[in-house]
């Protein structure tokens, strides 16, 4: 007997059971994560909250989060497309229990996230702790680069922003003096307070661009200057200097060029007086300018001049990925030109993490700067402070370290400050992976450069132990970066400004914490029933 189909009634009174714990299996991972949330401490999300009072309820903050973590670690993090799967997505009406939080809704919450970020980082980091994790034998420290919520087309020179920034100007006096005709001069009571900035003002993110321009040429003439005068007093003092700075370079030709002219004028002085006391000439005399030595001291000032001109340029240009100096993005200002692994450069942010042997973040920030080496001292300080953190919440007995023993890092972070500065011990390579196994392996390397520090690093990392040692790092440094970029297919922030997009940086990487202790087997609802208990 043949077999008829299954009845398709869209009329049905219940395509899902009234109880919504009846939606999905109860080993589903979202009451997992419903419960972890649940399990922290969230009042700093509350903190900024407003309750009572005219008006319809607000949504409660605990739901908005565990929306966003269940969002970030599967890859969505446009507030529409969260709007959108609150309505359809089994899983997100499960969390938010029947409410529907709208796409603006999202934003702000995440908008305002602020300090309740770090707070919340702490403590996924805390709970992880509790479930024994948080290995602090050997930890590593790393930098990504991560492109920002910005173009790089919107970028400008200084030239550029200065012209727009003059438009802007005489724009608003036109509109203000069309206003003052149309409605009288004065303040009508109802304009926005000068301090308010909004980044959505094009006018405003153009004048911090030109700070930011502004702020960055005058701490790099004043660390120019105190190069130059560094360099000044070892060359007074007679001691071995170096390549002199651009600045120095310029100052002593100059001076040269003066020292040389004065000795040419009193020479020529000298022999006018002993033509005048009847003194034969012989010859003719080449004047102060047209002496040999005169021309050739001015022709090293000019090239000196030329070289700090061209040095500056193409630093600029270096850093800033153009031949046009340095730029700032008029989007997203507190962003920068970050250079990227096989040439080219992005529009971001530089993130710095530091991570377990177990692979937790213990330490996260977002930087603006294209480099990592200065960031070795802070993040170090920030890893010290979180095993401090996880050894005071570690269950009994765990037999785990409770000091970080060793730090890895890769060549971007190599200095002689950074490898005498206090700390933990480290290694830190002082060149490529490649050139440090041929080292290890007894072949030459080429050229060793480098202060003691780096010379004795350089023949631990030829040791069997050192290079052992040190292959630690790809593994640890570099899996939660693959997680968050490839896995959870965070690639892009989305919030603008340092202090927003650092906020979610550490939210991504509390997610990525929160589902290592899932895929360790760590976080079960047993564990979390056992910490409530």
């Amino acid at each position: 007997m043949a077999k008829g189909y299954r009845p398709v009634d869209r009329d049905q009174p219940f395509l899902l059971p009234p109880d919504m714990r009846e939606w999905l299996p109860g080993d589903h991972l979202v009451w997992l994560v419903i419960g972890a949330v649940e399990h922290l401490d969230t009042s700093a999300f509350h903190a900024g909250r407003k309750t009572g009072g005219p008006g319809a309820a607000g949504y409660d903050p605990g739901m908005l989060v565990t929306v966003l973590v269940w969002a970030y670690a599967h890859g969505v993090v446009s507030s529409r497309d969260i709007e959108r799967l609150c309505g359809t997505d089994v899983a997100f009406r499960v969390i938010c229990a029947g409410n529907l939080p709208d796409h603006s809704t999202v934003a702000r919450f995440r908008g305002d996230f602020g300090a309740a970020i770090g707070e919340f980082f702490t403590q996924v980091l805390i709970l992880c702790a509790r479930l024994g994790m948080g290995r602090l034998g050997v930890v590593a420290l790393d930098g990504m680069k991560i492109a920002a919520s910005a173009s790089r087309a919107a970028n400008r020179t200084e030239g550029t922003l200065a012209e727009l920034a003059e438009q802007a100007v005489t724009a608003h006096a036109a509109a203000d003096a069309a206003e003052d005709e149309l409605f009288g001069a004065g303040r009508r009571g109802d304009e926005v307070p000068g301090d308010l900035w909004s980044p959505r003002r094009r006018d405003e993110r153009i004048r911090a661009a030109l700070a930011g321009l502004a702020a960055e040429r005058e701490a790099a003439e004043r660390e120019e200057a105190a190069k130059a005068e560094t360099f000044r007093a070892r060359h007074r003092a007679g001691q071995r200097t170096g390549p002199a700075p651009k600045r120095a370079a310029v100052e002593l030709a100059e001076e040269n060029l003066a020292r040389v002219r004065a000795a040419r004028v009193a020479r020529v002085a000298e022999l006018g007086q002993r033509w005048a006391a009847g003194e034969p000439r012989r010859g003719p005399v080449a004047g102060v300018d047209d002496y040999i030595r005169v021309r050739q001291a001015a022709a090293k000032l000019e090239a000196a001049r030329a070289r700090a001109a061209e040095d500056g340029r193409t630093a600029a240009g270096r850093s800033a990925g153009t031949d046009q100096g340095p730029v700032r993005n008029i989007t997203d200002p507190d962003s920068r030109l970050m250079p990227v692994r096989g040439g080219g450069f992005i529009q971001g942010y530089n993130a710095q993490n530091v991570t377990s042997q177990d692979g937790l973040v213990i330490a996260a920030e977002l930087t603006d700067d294209t480099a990592d080496c200065q960031w070795f001292e802070p993040m170090l300080a920030q890893a010290q402070v979180a095993a401090a953190l996880i050894t005071a919440h570690r269950p009994a007995g765990h037999g785990g370290q409770d000091v970080i023993a060793l730090v890895l890092a890769d060549a971007g972070y190599c200095s002689e400050h950074n490898l005498t500065t206090a700390g933990p011990d480290r290694l830190i390579a002082v060149g490529k992976r490649r050139d440090l196994d041929k080292a290890a392996r007894g072949q030459d390397a080429g050229p060793e450069p480098g202060g003691p520090a780096t010379q004795a690093m350089r023949a631990r990392l030829k040791t069997p132990d050192g290079i052992a040692a040190y292959r630690q790092r790809g593994h640890i440094a570099e899996t939660p970066h693959g997680n968050i970029k490839h896995n959870m297919g965070f690639r892009q922030l989305t919030m603008r400004g340092k202090r927003k997009a650092t906020a979610e940086w550490k939210f991504a990487c509390a997610v990525h914490n929160l589902f290592k202790a899932i895929s360790a087997g760590r976080l079960t609802s047993q564990a979390l029933a056992a910490l409530a208990g």
